[in-house]
């Protein structure tokens, strides 16, 4: 992995699942980091979330080079708050920003504790058939290699799907699950830090959270 020194401090948003977190990445060893893990508070303590992880590190907005968010799949609620989040305070700072896939930072988070060459999947509910699904290995460090790539699987298919993985990890609440289902921020920034640099835009507004199935809305029929 090749650092990118000019992209840091990095200011990072995850609100993908139950975990709202924010991060501020200086360089590779330095960061401080805020995480609130429950349910439907993330419109309410995002914005908090921020300014006080900014004076933690002693960085102003000003001072940030570089806006990293969470970008999906995950919770259609709390992925429409994380971006609509960043993206306002990108525009008013005029930051360029990285749209960071969820899946590929919670996996760096992953590798980073698991042994060298380790294979794991992360599954997580899209509804009750169905789950989001990848599945890796890991590297030195947290380096880490894309086994199967992201896609929507039925939720029978799982196991078949899993194969020789050693892990399994996501909120499918299978017994012996390891419920990490979200990364924490700090991956959100380090993935950007590591992978973001040809991914860095300002054409912030064209682009939408990777929700990967689409929201269906249901009309009532009036009689």
């Amino acid at each position: 992995m090749s650092e990118n020194k000019s992209m840091a401090p990095i200011l990072a948003i995850e609100t993908s699942g139950d975990l709202c977190s924010v991060a501020l990445l200086k360089d590779e060893n330095v960061y401080y980091e805020i995480n609130a893990n429950e349910k439907n508070i993330h419109s309410e303590i995002l914005f908090k979330l921020v300014d006080n992880v900014l004076a933690k590190s002693g960085v102003t907005l000003n001072e940030v080079k570089t806006l990293a968010v969470s970008n999906g799949p995950g919770s259609f609620t709390g992925l429409r708050i994380g971006v609509a989040a960043a993206k306002g305070i990108a525009s008013g700072a005029k930051l360029p920003m990285v749209f960071v896939p969820t899946f590929e930072a919670l996996a760096m988070q992953i590798s980073n504790y698991l042994p060298e060459n380790s294979k794991f999947i992360i599954a997580n509910k899209v509804n009750g058939a169905e789950y989001y699904f990848a599945k890796y290995e890991s590297g030195k460090g947290n380096s880490y290699s894309v086994l199967d790539e992201l896609q929507i699987i039925a939720a029978q298919d799982l196991k078949a799907k899993a194969g020789d993985a050693e892990k399994y990890f996501g909120n499918y609440q299978s017994k012996g699950a390891n419920i990490i289902s979200s990364p924490r921020s700090i991956f959100i920034a380090l993935w950007a830090y590591y992978f973001g640099k040809d991914l860095l835009t300002f054409n912030f507004d064209l682009i939408e959270p990777n929700y990967l199935k689409k929201l269906n809305i249901k009309q009532g029929v009036s009689k």
